[in-house]
């Protein structure tokens, strides 16, 4: 009868308030079985042999010595490719013996494999360095206002306390790299010794037959004190906490998206926001070594480095300003008058004296316009017929239902349908777009030609009377017969 350590460990602990027999039986044991054990110190676990015989005949045994050979010229091939080269001339060879052939091969490279890199563990010093890196979110299939968000993360870590911090970027450049660390260490309230990084070119650049760092990288690490460093060329693992971290950190994020039930934002600031969260909470959790490293944190410069680029620039007549090859609408009133632009990677900001005017996203390498129809809807009602040919045109339609309204429109009335939608246009501008949107949408649905009239008729709201309410007047004394009521109960 075979028994477990369990067994045996119970035995050992009753046989000294029972008979052996009784002990053997309080165990789940024979009386044999139970002597074996109580003469010997070992545990069943410890007398199990390991098998050394096989249970069925090994099909590759005749034909091994050229596997081996194949091996020996080859160690990269795996079982998959030897077992279809060998099933081409022999077809005993099948699929079913995959598993035999990836057992014995794994054993051959355990006995005469070449030998395997070795990763050295490193003992962690805290505020010693920092690592960051850029990893692609295009995977988890993020869209903003359904359309497809192809993008980066500039993640950021300490390796002894895994604090992090990530910033959104399209590209590993130059202007994701500073910004992407200014961020972090600014959030982070110091800097440590040495900020690793790998060998983007943002940083680094080809000298002699190697790499060394950029004069701009340099002169970013010299402004807080760091020194820069980097791993070897294709040897990713040197940055290795924050690799690992990527995947941590990505995995979190899939799993928040799967809770949220939709990878789909409004717009940008509310995914930044969704991810910052997920940052937060997994930062709390290493608070305790992160007060270790705050300590021992060199402090920050005065300022950050990455100063926003500042343009005076001033509004054209066709309320737009010229900012980097790129044009932007702003608010018509402004038309004429100077503005002052702070340009920073992701956003501008336009000032008008001491007052901030307008905040956008800057736009990408690939892209040249971004006009909001709310600046010049209300001067195209004055002038429709300029907008057939208006340069901007496509931008003054928000989305594909806008447009296709349009297209019906001009379809029934090719005089006036401009102007109808101008006006439709202007309901979203002065109301609610998504309202509006919704009210193309369900004409267009019924094969309706959207015309401004019953727009208005479906954004009207049902009034709902607000009913009297009569509140009569408390009648004190009553108040005083309760606390009678409570004396006597006290008595």
């Amino acid at each position: 009868m075979t028994c477990n350590d369990k067994q045996v460990i119970k035995l050992r602990r009753v046989i000294h308030m029972s008979t052996q027999a009784i002990a053997a039986i309080k165990s789940g044991i024979t009386s044999k079985t139970a002597r074996k054990y109580l003469n010997t110190d070992q545990l069943p676990s410890e007398n199990k042999q390991q098998r050394h015989w096989q249970t069925r005949s090994n099909v590759f045994e005749k034909i091994w010595p050229e596997i081996a050979d194949m091996l020996n010229k080859s160690p990269q091939l795996e079982a998959k490719t030897i077992l279809e080269f060998l099933s081409t001339t022999d077809n005993n060879f099948q699929e079913k013996h995959l598993r035999t052939l990836q057992r014995l091969v794994r054993d051959w490279r355990a006995n005469y494999g070449k030998e395997q890199a070795v990763m050295f563990a490193q003992i962690l010093i805290p505020a010693a360095q920092s690592q960051s890196d850029c990893t692609v979110m295009n995977d988890l299939k993020i869209t903003i206002a359904g359309d497809s968000f192809n993008h980066m993360l500039f993640h950021f870590m300490l390796p002894y306390s895994r604090w992090e911090h990530i910033s959104i970027c399209f590209s590993e450049s130059f202007d994701s790299l500073s910004t992407g660390y200014d961020q972090a260490v600014w959030a982070l309230g110091g800097v440590a010794k040495e900020h690793r990084t790998d060998n983007l070119t943002a940083a680094t650049q080809a000298s002699g037959g190697g790499r060394q760092f950029t004069l701009r990288w340099q002169e970013i690490m010299k402004h807080y004190g760091v020194m820069p460093s980097r791993n070897n060329p294709g040897v990713s693992h040197e940055n290795g906490s924050v690799e690992k971290s990527h995947d941590l950190l990505k995995n979190n994020i899939r799993q928040q998206l799967y809770l949220r039930g939709s990878t789909n934002f409004a717009v940008i600031s509310d995914y930044k926001a969704f991810i910052d969260n997920i940052v937060f909470k997994r930062n709390i959790l290493r608070k305790d070594k992160l007060a270790e490293e705050l300590e021992l944190l060199a402090p920050l410069p005065v300022k950050k480095y990455h100063a926003p680029m500042i343009v005076d620039l001033t509004v054209s007549n066709f309320s737009t300003v010229r900012i980097l090859k790129a044009s932007y609408s702003v608010p018509s009133r402004l038309i004429g008058y100077k503005l002052r632009a702070y340009i920073y990677v992701n956003e501008i900001k336009l000032w008008f004296g001491q007052k901030l005017v307008q905040t956008m996203e800057r736009l990408r390498a690939d892209q040249n316009c971004a006009i909001n129809y709310r600046h010049v809807i209300a001067s195209l009602l004055r002038k429709p017929a300029a907008f057939t040919n208006y340069c901007y045109r496509e931008y003054l339609f928000p989305t594909t239902v806008f447009r296709k309204a349009y297209d019906a429109l001009i379809e029934r009335y090719p005089e006036q349908g401009s102007k109808q939608y101008l006006q439709i246009l202007q309901l979203a501008a002065i109301g609610s777009e998504s309202e509006v949107e919704a009210a193309l949408d369900i004409l267009l649905q019924a094969k309706t030609t959207p015309q401004l009239s019953i727009v208005k008729e479906l954004l009207i709201e049902p009034s709902f009377q607000v009913p009297i309410v009569n509140v009569d007047a408390p009648v004190l004394g009553q108040y005083d017969l309760l606390l009678t009521s409570s004396v006597a109960t006290l008595v």
